[in-house]
């Protein structure tokens, strides 16, 4: 997709005539600081002067094998020092960097590098097995475009042999403000995931305004999601434009978090809702020295409120939950230890963005009703790659003909400009011909004292089309039954939202970064609709 065909709109140079495209912020870096930590993970670390030249390098080999301006390079790999000065290097280069999910499966992977027109795949051992039943389809790969991070094998370069005659001179590649940063795949598991396409200038401005929430050149990062996420790489990105830290963490894990956070002195820390809850559960939580963070940032799914709460008391720092799309748009943000009384929402309209609520005829909703949330900013995606019909398919123009993203969430605006976030669109429960809320059930339900965690869904009713259902799981320890639990909540909610079953689970399925997969949920109830009640 090259600038001329981009379908939403982007902005310009006059309108941010301080972008500097991130892989030009790690020179100036490097030359600021050339002695302090720009990346570590494990018992790998790299000063800004090191990071830099092994940037460099992998722009260097990949030039050398053709890859150039546009072209794109793929990445399927755990967290690691290695991962990250190859995104930096490819993006040096000039190329487009496609982080690749490590929960997508083989053919839907075959796919995406299809799709994204890949030249080059870098690979790590752990994630081979996905690779290895379609590497005979991945004709799109050049000669010597199969790079192996760490392990030998036939057909396969290893990383280091690889960038091993590469120079380390600086790589001088003109960057535009609109050429393609990076390719972020939806978690799609049927068909084809849209691939959410960016360009360097929204990257680059979304990170200098974290600078509004104390990242800065004395940063100390802790990331502990795939980089693979966007959640992962606003926060990373952010960190290495403005010369902090980052310290990755191969695979999340609640002990490990906390014991770098104490020893490293981190500062900040994006972090998914399922983090906080199993952090702040952990009962040695209050054991561990975290008085050195300045924020803690959640997204990629609601942060419930009592979580909220509990985090503004035991946690130091300032608490911010960001609510937005990939795709740009809407976006939110709430200053949770500010707003006490408003730890339910998901905040107010910010980082430049402005939001709306729509009926079904697409009109705006007044304040205070439910409707499908659509946004604009001066930042958001060029588009889905090579799906402009997917990506006219969100299109909402308001009176002004200015262009909205429409965002597929469910939500309204209480009477103080606060967003009060629902269900996404295709979640919500239809029973009866009335719209059922999920989040608005689950909330009751975590009150009980005996639920820990909670997913709703709807199950197909021949009465009325399809009923909610909970699915939760209890407190260790506790006997209270299932029976109980549906009769409490039904005892408390409208007629409409009374649930028909409540089922006990040991665990709910959620993604790499924690996201409820309700859809894996929903699928044994609604195959071949056999299971009405």
């Amino acid at each position: 997709m090259s600038p001329d065909s981009v379908l939403v709109p982007q902005p310009t140079l006059d309108d941010f005539p301080e972008f500097a495209s991130i892989p030009v912020r790690v020179a100036q870096n490097a030359r600021a600081w050339p002695d302090k930590r720009a990346v570590v993970c494990e018992d790998r670390a790299l000063n800004w002067r090191d990071f830099d030249r092994r940037v460099d390098k992998v722009a260097h080999a990949l030039a050398g094998m053709g890859v150039g301006r546009g072209d794109k390079i793929a990445i399927l790999a755990a967290n690691s020092v290695e991962y990250l000065e190859t995104f930096m290097g490819g993006l040096r280069a000039g190329a487009c960097v496609v982080p690749l999910s490590t929960m997508a499966a083989a053919d839907a992977l075959e796919k995406m590098l299809d799709d994204c027109d890949a030249k080059v795949l870098f690979l790590s051992d752990q994630y081979r097995s996905l690779v290895e039943p379609i590497e005979a389809c991945l004709a799109k790969l050049i000669e010597g475009g199969r790079i192996a991070f760490d392990f030998a094998r036939g057909g396969w370069q290893g990383y280091e042999a690889w960038l091993a005659p590469a120079c380390d001179a600086p790589f001088a590649q003109p960057i535009g403000a609109l050429d393609d940063f990076n390719i972020i795949y939806s978690s799609g598991t049927t068909g084809l995931p849209k691939g959410i396409l960016h360009s360097h200038v929204m990257r680059d401005m979304t990170a200098a305004r974290f600078a509004a929430f104390d990242y800065g050149p004395d940063t100390i990062s802790l990331a502990s999601t795939p980089l693979y996420s966007n959640t992962t790489l606003v926060a990373v990105l952010a960190t290495i434009g403005l010369g902090g830290t980052t310290i990755l963490m191969p695979r999340s894990d609640v002990v490990k978090f906390l014991e770098i956070a104490q020893r490293e002195r981190v500062t900040h820390a994006m972090l998914v809702p399922v983090q906080y809850q199993r952090i702040l559960a952990h009962p040695d939580f209050g054991k561990y020295d975290l008085g050195s963070f300045k924020a803690k940032l959640s997204t990629s799914a609601p942060l419930r409120a009592q979580i909220k709460a509990d985090c503004v008391a035991r946690w130091p720092g300032r608490l911010i939950e960001i609510y937005g799309l990939t795709e740009g748009g809407a976006a939110c943000t709430l200053e949770a230890n500010l707003f006490p009384d408003k730890l339910h929402t998901v905040g107010k309209p910010g980082l430049g963005s402005e939001i709306v609520v729509l009926d079904e005829q697409g009109k705006v909703l007044p304040q205070g009703e439910v409707g499908e949330l659509a946004g604009r900013a001066e930042l958001m995606m060029k588009g889905y790659y090579k799906q402009a019909e997917k990506t006219r398919d969100l299109f909402w123009h308001d009176a002004a003909g200015r262009l909205f993203l429409k965002s597929g969430d469910m939500g309204r605006i209480d009477e103080d400009g606060f967003v009060v976030l629902l269900d996404r669109k295709k979640d919500m429960i239809i029973s009866g011909g009335f719209n059922v809320y999920a989040a608005d059930i689950e909330v009751l339900l975590l009150r009980h004292p005996d639920v820990i965690d909670v997913a709703v869904i709807g199950i197909p009713s021949e009465q009325w089309g399809e009923s909610p259902i909970a699915l939760c799981v209890r407190r260790a320890g506790a006997s209270v039954s299932e029976a109980e639990i549906r009769d409490w909540a039904n005892g408390q909610l409208g007629k409409t939202q009374r649930l028909v079953g409540v089922e006990l689970r040991d665990s709910l399925p959620r993604s790499t970064i924690g996201k409820v997969m309700k859809r894996d949920l929903r699928e044994p109830y609604w195959a071949g609709r056999n299971a009405r009640i």
